[in-house]
């Protein structure tokens, strides 16, 4: 077995990887990326929509443009990198951290590592996750893979096409399958609200006349061979109203029905995860449970905009800089509570003297709502949000003089975020 030494190793390089690993080798850090893919950019290169960039570069990118920003970086870069590469196991309870790969090309390989960086991304659920009843045809696919399919492989999914879950991948794949000639049929969606961003309901559904049915499911998927047509039920205070059920005949069946952060690796290495976001508990670092393993990106939680992915990366990268040149490591921290109508809240901690960044999702949709932000049962911040929907993301920074320090315990007092 090979062994390579460095100080930070990146596991993916997607939009996350890729960041983190240019900013941990931009301070001098000796940095290797890994990943599983022949080419760096993760799901970015089969992105070719525009919409990326805007935040970031202050410019609209398609995926493979905005990938490109980091990829010539990372070419010109010191940083080692390993495709075709994938990370089977790992030891992070010591200081020296160890990885092992395989891959075709280096055969079987062992990582020494000052710190980890996991950016391993996420994946689709899938027709398993759901449990419709009905065949097993052909015809079947997740939204990102018959994405791949049209702009990677050149290959066209179907002709006659009913798209389960209004996520944003889904959306953007029933205009690019309209734009290839076939027929998207109509967008079969469990919630009363879509999944996805508004800008996507509007430039993928609206714009092209194609339904949207809300608080419906389909039921029974039919055919031999391949996909002849779905059954589709719609709901009624939540339960499914089988007399008013309806038949779409068709040939694809889509599935955009949300993402699950890509951590059996994280799992299998004994580090603590989140429920409520499927990815690592992280501290106000973004520092696992894991002394020196760091996560961020769609591994940590599923973000909106790929533009939140670079930032926090980027983030991430500098607080590795900081942990290993000892800066951080007696930092008093205290917890994180999430409260009403939220998801989530990241980080799980929080640190006074800095500026602490939040992010979060809503569990309702409503208009001016507003984010209340206390410690200790004291008011510390309130923010108007003009609208908050469980599709899109949204953040909120305190300064260093909205925390005090108070102990209890001889922690500090817990902060809690609730949406009233």
């Amino acid at each position: 077995m090979q062994e390579k030494n460095y100080d930070v190793i990146v596991i993916g390089a997607g939009a996350a990887g890729m960041a983190s690993a240019l900013k941990s080798a931009e301070q001098g850090l000796k940095t290797a990326v890994v990943d599983r893919e022949p080419y760096l950019g993760g799901i970015l290169p089969q992105c070719i929509h525009n919409g990326f960039g805007i935040h970031l570069f202050k410019e609209e990118l398609t995926g493979p443009e905005f990938a490109e920003r980091f990829i010539q970086r990372i070419v010109r870069s010191d940083i080692d990198v390993f495709l075709n590469t994938t990370a089977t196991s790992m030891a992070v309870h010591q200081p020296i951290k160890q990885v092992n790969l395989c891959s075709s090309e280096y055969g079987v390989l062992q990582i020494n590592a000052r710190a980890i960086v996991l950016a391993m991304g996420c994946r689709e659920r899938n027709r398993g996750n759901l449990g419709i009843p009905g065949t097993r045809p052909a015809g079947i696919f997740t939204a990102g893979l018959a994405q791949r399919l049209i702009n990677i492989d050149g290959y066209l999914p179907g002709r006659r096409v009913v798209i389960v879950g209004s996520g944003d991948i889904g959306l953007i794949m029933a205009r690019r399958l309209t734009w290839t000639g076939a027929e998207v049929l109509c967008v079969v969606e469990i919630l009363p609200y879509p999944s996805g961003l508004t800008r996507n309901i509007v430039q993928c559904l609206n714009d092209y006349n194609i339904p949207l049915y809300l608080s419906h499911v389909v039921t029974r998927i039919e055919g031999k061979d391949r996909v002849e047509a779905v059954e589709i039920t719609p709901l009624e205070n939540g339960v499914p109203n089988y007399s008013k059920t309806f038949k779409v005949e068709c040939d694809t069946l889509l599935f955009s029905v949300g993402l699950i952060p890509e951590n059996e690796l994280t799992q299998s290495a004994g580090i603590k995860m989140n429920p409520e976001t499927g990815g690592p508990l992280v501290d106000t670092r973004l520092m696992t449970s894991a002394e020196g393993v760091f996560a961020c990106g769609n591994v940590l939680h599923v973000h909106d905009l790929v533009d939140w992915v670079s930032d926090e990366a980027q983030r991430c990268a500098t607080e590795v800089v900081n942990y290993l040149q000892g800066k951080t490591e007696k930092v008093l921290q205290g917890k994180v509570i999430v409260g009403s109508n939220l998801k989530y809240v990241l980080p799980n901690r929080y640190r006074l003297g800095k500026k602490n960044r939040f992010s979060m999702r809503s569990l309702v949709v409503r208009d001016k709502a507003t984010l209340v932000v206390r410690q200790g049962g004291k008011l510390v911040r309130q923010v108007t949000l003009r609208h908050v929907k469980p599709a899109e993301m949204f953040h909120v920074e305190l300064k260093p003089e909205d925390l005090v320090e108070v102990v209890d315990n001889g922690e500090l007092l817990p902060i809690e975020f609730s949406l009233e």
